[in-house]
């Protein structure tokens, strides 16, 4: 298994008394039946934060790491009290869906029997994870202004608290039994909500998984296998998957250095583009229909109040929505007339595609409004590109920032750059 990102976390045991962890991690897992390939260590030694696993051996792509069987998966399910979690199902059912497990991090957390004991003794340190959900919120919205993270943690602690107070504590207060009262704490399920986003899985089910031998091995194990060659001596990341930035450190609170996540991301809202193109217009007529064009792409279901245009360092991700987008606000008034009466209509000339490659290929207009759109984007940071260069041109200044600074900078400074490439495309 290969990321292209290394995890600047802070870990350290929540749970268990070994004097040895890993020592006890590994008799644990002799004991439930997870086999660990011979070629791999899970150590503190040789990696990049907290416990890790390293390769002992090279390892090529198809060999197995390790393999779990479900039965030690910690789940609602396997949990000491999934069967009082089954029952209550419908009483927990919540936006997120998370909440059973939870609570069954919640029950088997503060329980000195619980199966997991030598698993939580791993884990990082609950008090010191680094999700900006965790920073002061003056610190979030000054090193992250303009990123789009501060919105989307604000949307979440707010569901978090909502979930909490309506669902978890209600259910926890219900049974004094199975919850003391060191977990009934709004701050301890933040931080599992933080671990859940960051270290648990779904696990994709096929159409014909009914249909399957009952004793097959890939039912009953989940197994991890490498998908490149891993040579000697080296740490052994699980992917993160095709993420921006932004949704690395929302999600798992670090950030790829730049230029190093090909997969970067910035985002143009929906409405930066509406008010660019409430720029150009000079009277009350054109400014009414400019916003019945918009009310018929949010018809089409195109654009929204809360939406945003995904720009890539190659090409657009959102293209169709954009480039309807650009379509619509910038044809001629009776093309308009004809397109809504049609309800709408799908040019996919290959001169029109929004890549890198192609933008120079578009009309006037549409480069124009999505320069506008850019520009009015890049206002909504509290720095510019070259406050950004300065700091990441000068080792010695750099390195006197605090890890979320710095943190913080390469996910400013990733956006930009994709940015200011787009605003010279359209110039």
């Amino acid at each position: 298994m290969a990321t292209q990102a290394k995890r600047p976390r802070v870990a350290g045991p929540v749970g268990g008394g070994d004097a040895d962890p890993v020592a006890g991690f590994l008799s644990w897992c002799q004991r439930v039946g997870l086999e660990l390939s011979p070629k791999v260590a899970v150590s503190r030694q040789g990696t990049v934060a907290g416990y890790g696993m390293v390769a002992q051996e090279s390892v090529q792509p198809g060999e197995l790491l390790f393999a779990v069987p479900r039965a030690a998966l910690l789940s609602q399910h396997t949990c000491s009290i999934g069967g009082l979690l089954e029952q209550e199902r419908g009483a927990l059912q919540s936006q997120s869906g998370w909440v059973p497990l939870l609570l069954a991090l919640l029950h088997e957390l503060q329980s000195p029997a619980s199966s997991w004991r030598p698993y939580f003794a791993l884990w990082p340190e609950l008090g010191r994870m680094e999700h900006p959900m965790f920073w002061p919120e003056e610190e979030r919205r000054r090193l992250l202004q303009g990123t789009g993270v501060p919105e989307a943690v604000e949307k979440d602690l707010a569901n978090i608290r909502s979930e909490y107070y309506s669902i978890v504590l209600p259910f926890m207060e219900a049974h004094p039994d199975l919850f003391n009262p060191r977990v009934r704490s709004l701050e301890l399920y933040q931080q599992l909500v933080a671990l859940v986003m960051a270290y648990s899985f779904q696990e994709p089910l096929e159409e014909e998984e009914d249909e399957k031998e009952p004793n097959s091995p890939l039912m009953n194990y989940l197994r991890m296998v490498a998908t490149q060659p891993i040579p000697k001596g080296h740490e052994i990341f699980n992917t993160y998957g095709q993420m921006a930035n932004w949704q690395l450190i929302h999600m798992y609170g670090f950030v790829e250095p730049y230029p190093g996540n090909t997969d970067d991301t910035a985002d143009i809202q929906m409405v930066t583009v509406r008010e660019a193109a409430l720029q150009g217009t000079k009277v009350e007529a054109e400014r009414l229909l400019l916003y019945e064009r918009w009310d018929f792409l949010c018809k089409l279901e195109m654009v929204g109040e809360e939406g945003a245009f995904v720009i890539g360092r190659e090409e657009v991700l959102t293209e169709e929505e954009l480039m309807t987008t650009l379509k619509v606000l910038c044809m001629p008034a009776e093309e308009f007339r004809e397109f809504k009466d049609q309800d709408g209509w799908r040019d996919e000339r290959e001169e029109d595609s929004l890549t890198i490659t192609n933008i120079s290929k578009l009309k006037a207009s549409w480069r124009q409004l999505l320069r506008d759109s850019v520009l009015l984007t890049l206002q909504t940071y509290a720095t510019d590109l070259k406050a950004e260069q300065d700091l990441l041109s000068n080792e010695e200044v750099y390195a006197r920032l605090s890890c979320r600074e710095q943190q913080a900078l390469q996910l400013r400074y990733g956006q930009k750059m994709i940015l200011h490439q787009w605003l010279e495309l359209t110039s």
